[in-house]
């Protein structure tokens, strides 16, 4: 039996050449279902935010029982990037910026160290952003989410460990 022979495809010649992409991929009767639907799933949307914000809580527990070691803290910042990609869907972009300061915090392994000599930084996060769920601060636009977005950024950003 013989194996089929490769095909070279040249890309300039396949792939997306084909597509129309000044067409939108979605119409505005899809986005509006879906904008309908997240609206009906509003009460679910803040449990699963609620429910989120606790395991954050909980990587936090143990990242302390841990004494701050690296896998630790690599933990809590999965949980904190999943928040910092659902915030804004679940109605609550305030969270997506204060999750996305904390895992610029912890992303590199200079961050690991210093969350693990200091944690008092990763703590704040974790605090502020049990804050805006639990008052219900949805944007920057509250001057509570105001001050604590700009000035958990700045230390993240003092601290000259984080990527841009």
């Amino acid at each position: 039996m013989t194996k089929p022979t490769a095909q070279m495809i040249d890309p300039r010649e396949a792939g997306l050449r084909g597509l129309d992409l000044k067409r939108p991929l979605f119409d505005e009767d899809a986005v509006a279902r879906a904008d309908n639907t997240l609206k009906a799933m509003g009460d679910s949307l803040v449990q699963w935010l609620d429910a989120d914000v606790e395991r954050l809580q909980q990587a936090r527990l143990a990242a302390e029982d841990a004494h701050w070691q690296h896998a630790a803290i690599e933990t809590l910042g999965r949980v904190a990037h999943d928040l910092k990609g659902m915030g804004g869907t679940y109605g609550f972009p305030l969270i997506t910026q204060i999750a996305a300061s904390l895992c610029r915090l912890v992303e590199t392994d200079a961050g690991k160290t210093v969350a693990e000599a200091d944690p008092s930084l990763v703590r704040a996060h974790v605090d502020a952003l049990r804050a805006a769920v639990r008052d219900r601060i949805k944007t920057d636009g509250h001057p509570v989410g105001r001050a604590l977005v700009h000035a958990l950024e700045a230390q993240v950003a003092k601290l000259g460990v984080a990527p841009r």
